[in-house]
């Protein structure tokens, strides 16, 4: 038996037991393509993270859902960079250092922030450039999800965004909107498979709290768990909110998770406005929960 150390962490968040849990094996070298898919069946989490060394940047990270692998995706970055950094497996100097993080899309810059004693407190991700891709009548999405075109906001459209993942984005008038939305699920299902995603966000511009510029939701055509914090989602909803000036910007602060018990936080940086957008920076914390070893036959 070979012994791997797995170490699960809640990113976007502070605080145990919130935001979005992730495990990361720190050193998957030597794991097969389906002992790695086995092992993200097993932990039955969003995402498992497995890292390896990269002869083009600081790591390669790896992320496998429980049935497949996905190219790239926001928090289990938010979580790989905070514990690489915590258990000292990459470079880092106060107050920042950015290091290079080697993904199934190509390779992006991490930035890792310290605070005065040299502690790591945020892990911040650049994500690809936008796309704005497919817009949607309103009244598809609406029939999809039990809300009606009053529960959307009537100054953007609904539109798939991706920057380096798609979502089907949609502004809503209120947090309520967000907790009454419920999935249809044989329609929802065909109307994202139409526009070539997994997934809806809806987000509502403010939030629990009163600093808060947006709150979002995810409905996925799955019928899995809701996922909790979305970080590659948030990228995408903080270029949809600088492309249509819903927000002034260029930082925005977003919450997700409160409306089913595990609150997260997450910071949007946007560089651009309108069509000129270049990048999107997406930031979070990330706290160690639990540690172990998986064994895996030789």
């Amino acid at each position: 038996m070979k012994e791997y150390r797995i170490i699960y962490l809640d990113a976007f968040t502070s605080e145990p037991f919130s935001g979005n849990p992730c495990a990361v094996l720190p050193n998957a070298e030597g794991l097969t393509d389906e002992q790695m898919q086995k092992i993200a069946m097993e932990t039955n989490l969003s995402e498992t993270a497995f890292v390896f060394p990269s002869n083009q940047a600081a790591v390669r990270v790896r992320y496998f859902m429980p049935r497949r692998e996905i190219p790239f995706a926001g928090h289990p970055t938010i979580a790989t960079a905070m514990m690489l950094a915590q258990e000292g497996l990459l470079p880092h100097r106060q107050p920042t250092t950015t290091v290079e993080f080697e993904f199934n899309i190509g390779v992006l810059p991490v930035d890792i922030y310290l605070d005065e004693e040299g502690k790591p407190i945020k892990a911040v991700m650049t994500q690809q450039q936008p796309a704005f891709g497919t817009v949607l009548d309103r009244g598809e999405l609406t029939e999809c999800l039990g809300i009606g075109g009053d529960d959307l906001l009537d100054s953007a459209p609904v539109q798939v965004v991706s920057t380096g993942v798609p979502f089907l984005l949609a502004p809503v008038n209120g947090l309520d909107v967000l907790r009454k939305a419920r999935v249809n699920r044989a329609p929802f299902q065909a109307l994202l498979e139409q526009v070539g995603v997994d997934a809806a966000y809806l987000f509502h511009l403010g939030g629990f709290s009163p600093n808060a510029d947006a709150h979002g939701r995810l409905f996925s055509s799955t019928a899995g768990p809701e996922d909790p914090f979305t970080g590659s989602a948030a990228g995408c909803m903080g270029a949809y909110m600088a492309r249509y000036g819903l927000r002034p910007g260029p930082a925005y602060t977003v919450e997700q998770g409160h409306i089913m018990g595990r609150p997260g936080l997450g910071t949007i940086e946007v560089h651009g406005t309108g069509d000129t957008i270049e990048w999107v920076k997406v930031g979070g914390c990330a706290v160690k929960t639990l540690e172990g070893i998986i064994y895996i036959d030789r």
